[in-house]
């Protein structure tokens, strides 16, 4: 199990509860899916999947866990199509307009009518605590989907004091140091990707790709105001991803030595491959996470306790 995209949290006060007490706790939460007249379910699943029963999966002092959303599909199409010819019979049969509140109404009634018909959509979302670094870890490329995981486990919990690292410097300054000097730590390469915006709201944007970084251009678009909000780099020759100005990694993909490491490891079923490649990616991960944070000043923990 190998994440491509991480959402941090801080837990702003230990994490005390083992693997099977979490278990228990989740147990009251499982996926369930969605009934007839259900729009959405959300709920745990085993982060094995078929190869597993349990609701949580430890390894080395690391909680996995999975949440499973289905959603009802019932395309705005149809939707329209079907309000619009009911509007026409109406209009047709009594010689009237038909009102906004009316065709809302008939929005209403088509969406109750359709939905034991509707097809179904399943996401899963995997995170895991990390106990001893006060950290959870959300394999997610948005911020709503991990907020949204993080706020089912808290539901699931009574409560989860936990909430986004503050950060002492903010990263879209730091990563434009390190374009505009040309200077940035030695254990991190500059790929050659990037994002620069104006630092308004309705500021222009410059998506770059397989581009010199270092180039005049690039110095032409920072000199003229613009920020590096989004950075792909290499780290210790271990990993590479694009962090983001909002502390998100995405594309995150790990050196070849490691996933060979993890091949190398052998495994005779499914549960064993998972918990090799778990192991190698947290352990991995223990490093990489707190230097991150340490690029960009530490974190300011003074806040913590008022956004609990």
């Amino acid at each position: 199990m190998w994440f491509n995209n991480l959402q941090l949290f801080r837990l702003t006060q230990p994490f005390t509860l083992s693997g099977e007490a979490l278990e228990e706790q989740l147990a009251a939460h499982a996926f369930q899916p969605c009934g007839a007249l259900q729009p959405s379910s959300f709920g745990w699943v085993s982060p094995l999947g078929r190869e597993g029963q349990m609701l949580t999966h430890s390894v080395n002092d690391y909680i996995m866990v999975c949440a499973r959303k289905e959603d009802k599909i019932i395309p705005a199409s149809v939707i329209k199509e079907i309000v619009n010819e009911k509007a026409a019979a109406i209009e047709a049969e009594q010689g009237r307009a038909v009102r906004r509140k009316e065709r809302q109404e008939m929005h209403d009634e088509v969406v109750f009518e359709l939905m034991p018909k509707a097809f179904s959509r399943s996401s899963h979302t995997y995170a895991y605590i990390a106990p001893k670094e006060n950290l959870i870890v959300v394999n997610a490329a948005s911020a709503k989907k991990a907020e949204e995981l993080v706020s089912e486990l808290r539901k699931a919990l009574g409560s989860l004091p936990a909430v986004h690292p503050a950060l002492m410097q903010a990263p879209a300054s730091i990563m434009t140091q390190w374009l505009a000097s040309g200077n940035h730590p030695d254990d991190v390469v500059i790929q050659d990707e990037c994002e620069l915006r104006e630092p308004t709201e309705e500021g222009g944007i410059i998506r770059c790709k397989r581009q010199d970084l270092m180039s005049e251009e690039i110095q032409v678009h920072l000199n003229a105001g613009k920020e590096v909000v989004k950075l792909a780099i290499e780290w210790s020759e271990q990993l590479t991803c694009i962090i983001g100005d909002d502390l998100s990694i995405k594309r995150l993909r790990f050196s070849d030595e490691l996933l060979e490491q993890s091949d190398n490891i052998g495994a005779d079923d499914a549960a064993m491959a998972f918990d090799n490649d778990f192991s190698i990616m947290t352990l991995e991960l223990a490093r990489f996470i707190p230097r991150l944070l340490e690029l960009f000043g530490g974190e300011d923990r003074s806040g913590y306790a008022e956004k609990i």
